[in-house]
């Protein structure tokens, strides 16, 4: 088989990619040796290891189940079972994580409440402008309508003799 001397450029990321790999291949290996070693000590000494989980009934160091999220209860109950810090329960984790995760969420979807209706405050939205024109129109109308009365009242006062008008008998003064 001949080559057709096109030669393909590598990857760079080829490297670190297969090391990063390797590494993950190789951790599981490392964490079970760390766990099983530290079930007859305390809890903080099992913790140091971030893959241990720590059972507080029969004080025993255990891998944590990467491959569930929370681990079974026929492993250890989540009452007693402790993971990161040794004063928290998982169950209590459990609990604040949801109670502080339900909180941002609740807290975003206010301010994108807020935001949304404070843009669309500002800027009216169809029938506000149609409301906005017909309200301009009547007072257009008003003011033709008092126009006119106040001509007709004029011609009807004026042909009475109502009109108040000079007096073309005014007294002139001198200044």
């Amino acid at each position: 088989m001949a080559s057709s001397g096109v030669r393909w450029p590598t990857p760079r990321w080829g490297p670190t990619l297969g090391g990063a790999a390797l590494f993950l291949l190789l951790l599981p290996a490392a964490a079970t040796q760390g766990c099983s070693q530290n079930t007859s000590r305390t809890c903080e000494e099992c913790l140091k290891n971030v893959s241990c989980l720590w059972c507080n009934t029969n004080k025993m160091c255990l891998d944590y189940p990467v491959t569930k999220v929370l681990p079974p209860s026929s492993l250890c109950r989540l009452s007693s079972a402790r993971w990161g810090v040794c004063w928290v329960n998982f169950e209590a984790l459990i609990i604040a994580m949801s109670v502080i995760g339900g909180s941002l969420l609740l807290g975003v979807a206010i301010c994108c409440f807020c935001c949304c209706r404070r843009s669309r405050s500002r800027r009216p939205d169809k029938s506000e402008e149609k409301a906005i024109r017909e309200r301009e129109e009547r007072r257009v109308r008003q003011e033709e309508r008092r126009a006119e009365m106040k001509l007709r009242h004029d011609e009807i006062r004026k042909k009475y003799g109502l009109f108040k008008e000079e007096n073309p008998y005014a007294r002139f003064e001198n200044n």
